[in-house]
């Protein structure tokens, strides 16, 4: 079963402790594609620029990722620039150039409009309400949104959340969302928003998982160096839904089998700089750390 994606597909230039990267591949789409890729067939929709390599376009070729969703118009492809302090956790924003990206409308093509498996990067409301509009059947939608859609598009946000059946925000954003600083009454708000499950990101803490008949809590997995946190979260995204597309299983078992994958998947992403991790990562390796997790968090031995 395939899982499609619309969102970014950028350059990213980073600064860590750790050390710096210029204009490497990034994007929601671009990390979600590569992660969600690991578990079943993926499509992307989004657009580049003129400067964007051919054989970035040849790694998500090589990976199985359908691209007739990706445009390519005249100008420069979107480009975020950012630093990450000491503390891996707090970043500042140095840069932002939508470029193509400004103005951009989704036109999926006919055979992504059957489309059962959703992921609406973070990208404009307005944006993924048109994706909505065009998909013909959906067995289930995974929406991302930032703190700037929150803040400047409120309305159109509220529209796409009643169209969803799942949103992943970190903790900032679903207090910033909901109105509580309490992360659980937070949760409690946004599910009446219209969402059936929310997923609250975390970062080196975990994810919490919040429907009106469950909680469930999972950690992150420990890692004693963390490179660069960009995308994690979308990576995260990618191997959830790569998961469930891949099992089928919608059950709050499978659920929580899908959010462990998805932080599997997170952690090789973080070892190294854009989505390189994610290039020479492999399936069994993926299994491997999978099963090692579980034990970690094993507590009726």
């Amino acid at each position: 079963m395939s899982v499609l994606v619309v969102g970014t597909v950028a350059f990213d230039s980073i600064e860590t402790p750790f050390g710096s990267a210029e204009r490497i591949l990034g994007g929601s789409a671009s990390y979600f594609a590569l992660a969600a890729s690991f578990f079943t067939p993926v499509r992307i929709v989004g657009v580049i620029g003129q400067d964007f390599p051919e054989e970035h376009l040849d790694l998500f070729s090589q990976r199985g990722i359908d691209l007739e969703g990706i445009k390519r118009e005249r100008g420069d492809t979107f480009h975020w620039r950012g630093r990450y302090h000491e503390d891996i956790n707090v970043r500042d924003t140095l840069e932002l150039h939508l470029n193509v990206l400004s103005g951009f409308v989704p036109q999926l093509p006919d055979r992504y409009r059957d489309a059962e498996y959703v992921f609406l990067g973070n990208i404009d409301p307005v944006m993924q309400m048109e994706v909505l509009n065009q998909i013909r059947r959906m067995r289930l939608v995974v929406c991302d949104t930032m703190d700037h859609w929150i803040r400047e598009s409120s309305t159109e946000l509220s529209k796409v959340l009643q169209r969803i059946e799942m949103l992943v925000i970190n903790d900032s954003e679903a207090r910033l969302l909901s109105g509580y600083n309490n992360i659980v009454r937070a949760a409690r708000a946004i599910l009446k928003m219209g969402p059936k499950v929310v997923l609250i990101k975390r970062g080196e803490y975990g994810v919490l998982q919040f429907s009106d008949s469950s909680v469930f809590a999972t950690p992150a997995y420990p890692l004693e160096e963390v490179f660069d946190p960009t995308g994690a979260g979308d990576s995260f995204a990618g191997g959830f839904l790569g998961q469930l597309a891949r099992s089928g299983d919608q059950s709050q078992r499978g659920i929580r089998r899908a959010i462990v994958y998805g932080c599997v998947v997170a952690s090789f992403t973080v070892e190294d700089f854009g989505v390189k991790r994610l290039t020479t990562a492999s399936l069994p390796e993926i299994e491997e750390r999978y099963q090692r997790f579980v034990q970690l968090t094993d507590f009726h031995t």
